[in-house]
C-alpha cells in the first residue's frame, strides 16, 4: 500500500496559517491585559467578553473537529443517522437561553469560576461537588482526544505520515503547540484565534457548497450516487424503534449534555453579562446552517468515490472514515485551497482543545487543589497549578487515543456525553428551588455513571447506542447517555422525596441549600 503523497503547496499554505494563529495565541497574553497570575484572568479572561467575542469563542468552543471531521465521517460511513447533529445543535440554544443566563448571574454574584463551585454553594455538599469536578475532567479528556485526532488526520493528508513511533509525531506536534500558548495566554488565546478560525471555516464551507456540486453535476447527482440505504433512516422492524430511536436519543441526549461540559461552561462564564449569553442564544444558530453543509460533505465524499481511490488507501486504512473529508478536499480543490481548508480544520481543533484544557484545569484547581490540598493557596499558586494541570489533561487525552478502540472520532465525543450528562440534575435543576437533596443527587449521579459506562462497555466502547430490551419483547436502541440520565433523575427525585418526608420542619429551615441566595 503506497503511503500518502506529500502535498508541498498545501503544506506551505497550511504552515503559514498555522504559524499565524500560533503567534496570535502567544500575543493573546497582551490582549485586554490582565493579571494572568490570577485564575480569574487566566481561566475566564476576567469575564470581559462581549457579544461578538463570546460568539466567536462559543462558536469555536462548540463547533470543533467533531463538526469538521467526525460528523461527516459518520455520514460517510453510516448515512443519514449522522445528521442527528443538525437537530441537536438546534435544540441546544433554547436550553442556553432558558438556563444559563441565570447560572452566569449566580456565579458572578458568588464569585464562582466553575459549575462544581456553584453546586457546592447551592447544596452545601463537598462530596457532590467533587463528584461533578471529577466527572467534568473525565468527560473532557475524550473530547480533547477527538480534537487531536482531527489534527492528526489533517497532517497525514498533507503527507506528514510515518510508521511506528513516527506515526504519532503529529500528535506530539499538536500537543506542544497547544500546551505552549495555552500555558502562557490562558483563555485569551483561543478567544482571539477563534476569529481567524471562523473566517477560514466559513470560506471553506461556502466554497465546498458551490464548487463540489459543480464538479459532480449538481446536488441531484450527489444524492443519486449515495446508496439508498444511507439516504434515509431504515424503517424499524416490528416491536423495535430501530434507527429512529438511535437518531432521536442521540439528538436529545447530545443537546442536554453540551452546555454541561467544562469548556462550554467556561465560554459562558467568560461573558460580560447574562444579556450577552441571551444574544448568543439567538446568534449561534448561524453555525447550525454551516453544520448542515459540513454533514453533507460525507455524501459528497461518497459521490467522489474517495474510498476507492488508491491514492488515499493508506489514509482510510489508518483513520477509517475520519479520512473522508481530507480525501474529498484533496480531490475537489487545488492544492493551495486544500492548505486553507486543512488549516481551518486544524485550527478548528486547536481552539476548543485549548478551551477544554483550560476548563478542566480551572475545575481541578478550584474544586480539588484548593478545596483539599492547599486551602490557603495564593492567586499565583492557583494559576500556576491550573497551568500545570492543563498540560496533564492533554496527556490524558493522548491516552484515550491510544487505548480506546474508537471506530470513528465521534465515539470519543459520545463517550464523554454519557458521563457529563449525569451532572445535569445538580447543575440545571440546581438553578430551581426544588427541594432536591444532595445525598439523592449524589446517589443518582453514581447510578447514572455506572449504568452509562456499563452500556458503553457492552459494545467495547465502539458505539454509544445501547439496545434496550423492554417488557413485551420491544427493542429500543438509544443513546446510553439518555438512558442513564433517566435512571439518575428517577433516583434523585424519589430519594429526595423520601428524605424530605422524614425530615423535620426545623431541619428543613436550617438546611443551607434552602437558604441559598440566587
Amino acid at each position: 500500500m503506497a503511503p500518502l503523497a506529500l502535498q508541498p503547496v498545501a503544506l506551505v499554505v497550511f504552515l503559514i496559517l498555522f504559524v499565524l494563529v500560533t503567534v496570535l495565541g502567544f500575543l493573546g497574553a497582551k490582549w485586554r491585559r490582565g493579571d494572568l497570575d490570577t485564575l480569574h484572568e487566566w481561566g475566564l479572561g476576567g469575564r470581559r467578553f462581549g457579544t461578538w467575542i463570546s460568539w466567536f469563542l462559543l462558536g469555536g468552543d462548540l463547533y470543533t473537529a467533531y463538526t469538521f471531521v467526525a460528523v461527516p465521517a459518520l455520514v460517510f460511513g453510516a448515512g443519514a443517522v449522522g445528521f442527528f447533529a443538525v437537530p441537536y445543535t438546534i435544540i441546544i440554544y433554547p436550553i442556553l437561553f432558558a438556563f444559563f443566563p441565570r447560572l452566569w448571574w449566580v456565579c458572578k454574584r458568588h464569585g464562582y469560576l466553575t459549575a462544581p463551585e456553584f453546586v457546592l454553594g447551592r447544596f452545601d455538599s463537598r462530596a457532590l461537588s467533587v463528584a461533578l469536578a471529577l466527572t467534568g475532567i473525565l468527560a473532557t479528556m475524550p473530547y480533547i482526544a477527538l480534537q487531536l485526532v482531527g489534527m492528526q488526520v489533517v497532517l497525514a493528508a498533507l503527507g506528514l505520515q510515518g510508521t511506528g513511533i513516527w506515526s504519532d509525531v503529529p500528535l506530539f506536534i499538536a500537543f506542544i503547540v497547544l500546551a505552549a500558548f495555552t500555558y502562557t495566554s490562558g483563555l485569551r488565546a483561543p478567544a482571539i484565534i477563534a476569529v481567524v478560525k471562523d473566517i477560514l471555516i466559513y470560506a471553506t464551507v461556502i466554497a465546498a457548497a458551490i464548487v463540489i456540486p459543480l464538479h459532480l453535476g449538481g446536488w441531484g447527482k450527489i444524492f443519486a450516487s449515495v446508496p439508498a440505504a444511507k439516504l434515509t433512516l431504515p424503517v424499524p422492524a416490528a416491536h423495535s424503534l430501530g434507527s429512529y430511536g438511535a437518531y432521536a436519543t442521540l439528538a436529545l441526549g447530545s443537546a442536554l449534555a453540551l452546555f454541561l461540559y467544562p469548556h462550554s461552561m467556561t465560554g459562558i462564564l467568560a461573558a460580560s453579562s447574562g444579556r450577552v449569553i441571551k444574544r448568543n442564544a439567538a446568534l449561534l444558530p448561524a453555525y447550525s446552517l454551516v453544520l448542515g453543509f459540513l454533514a453533507l460533505l460525507g455524501f459528497m465524499a461518497i459521490a467522489y468515490g474517495v474510498a476507492k481511490n488508491p491514492a488515499y488507501a493508506a489514509g482510510f486504512a489508518q483513520y477509517k472514515g475520519n479520512f473522508a473529508v481530507p480525501a474529498l478536499i484533496l480531490s475537489a480543490f487545488p492544492s493551495w485551497f486544500a492548505g486553507v481548508a486543512f488549516a481551518a480544520i486544524a485550527i478548528g481543533a486547536l481552539v476548543p482543545a485549548s478551551i477544554m484544557s483550560i476548563a478542566t484545569a480551572n475545575i481541578f484547581t478550584r474544586d480539588i487543589y484548593k478545596a483539599f490540598l492547599k486551602p490557603h493557596a495564593t492567586d499565583k499558586q492557583e494559576s500556576g497549578m491550573a497551568k500545570l494541570v492543563s498540560l496533564i489533561v492533554k496527556l490524558g487525552a493522548l491516552a484515550f487515543i491510544v487505548l480506546l478502540p474508537a471506530t470513528t472520532a465521534i465515539q470519543f465525543q459520545l463517550l464523554g456525553g454519557i458521563w457529563i450528562i449525569q451532572t445535569l440534575p445538580a447543575v440545571m435543576l440546581g438553578l430551581s428551588r426544588l427541594r432536591l437533596r444532595p445525598e439523592a443527587l449524589l446517589t443518582g449521579w453514581a447510578v447514572g455513571m455506572v449504568i452509562g459506562t456499563a452500556m458503553a462497555a457492552s459494545t467495547s466502547f465502539k458505539s454509544a447506542i445501547f439496545p434496550l430490551h423492554l417488557p413485551g419483547g420491544f427493542l429500543a436502541p438509544g443513546y446510553a447517555a439518555l438512558y442513564a440520565l433517566i435512571a439518575n433523575l428517577a433516583i434523585g427525585f424519589v430519594l429526595s422525596w423520601i428524605l424530605n418526608a422524614f425530615r423535620s420542619e426545623q431541619a428543613a429551615r436550617n438546611d443551607p441549600a434552602a437558604r441559598f441566595e440566587f
